[in-house]
């Protein structure tokens, strides 16, 4: 069954590329709009496995991300951006978006960025994954998530990197690509991660994590 995606973005040249570049790997484009009024109707309407919409839409991106994350919650959202933006990137996915991508993504690899997001993984470029690390050392959150569990010794850099990217929907295989180690040394850090937060499993991390964000 071919990948259901909705194309929202004011500029026709930009959806013709995107259009091309998906059909070529099977991909079904089920609509085309450009304001975020109609990226949610048409969402609603037809329900796609994953919408990709133009940061600078008219009515808002991130607008029409929150939206569509609302009415159909079981379709996978992501921003489609002309420039890596620290404020844009934070807002979309607070938004609820699972990936940021850059509009000069190369066509050959875009389809499997989207692909990689259905099948639970962020799209996000190497250089955003490191300034959204940036971001949370910057607020605090390494110093205060073993808050949260008394008495449980704090979590290193490494284990810190491995659980802000498990956040983000990355898989063992994609941590160890990013971090430059191998997927035996990605699980010991979750290993160890899990045990000093005294938590379950690396799904109860990534839970004790967002609960610390917002409350904090």
């Amino acid at each position: 069954m071919s990948l259901r995606v909705l194309l929202a973005d004011a500029q026709e040249a930009t959806r013709e590329g995107v259009r091309i570049a998906l059909e070529a790997h099977g991909m079904e484009i089920v609509a085309e709009v450009a304001t975020a009024q109609d990226a949610e109707l048409a969402a609603i309407g037809t329900t796609p496995d994953v919408c990709l919409i133009d940061a600078d839409l008219p009515g808002g991106g991130v607008a029409a991300v929150a939206a569509i994350a609302r009415t159909v919650p079981h379709t996978a959202l992501v921003i489609l951006a002309a420039t890596a933006d620290d404020d844009a990137l934070f807002a979309a996915l607070n938004a609820g978006a699972r990936g940021y991508l850059l509009k000069d993504t190369d066509p050959d690899r875009l389809p499997f960025a989207v692909q990689g997001v259905v099948d639970g993984e962020a799209a996000l470029p190497r250089v955003l994954v490191t300034r959204v690390l940036h971001e949370f050392r910057r607020r605090g959150n390494r110093g205060g998530i073993p808050d949260l569990v008394p008495g449980r010794e704090g979590l290193s850099d490494r284990e810190w990197e491995v659980l802000v990217l498990l956040d983000g929907g990355f898989s063992t295989r994609d941590i160890g690509r990013r971090l430059g180690i191998s997927d035996v040394t990605v699980r010991r850090h979750v290993s160890g991660l899990v045990r000093k937060l005294g938590v379950s499993d690396r799904g109860a991390a990534v839970a004790l994590l967002r609960r610390f964000r917002a409350t904090g």
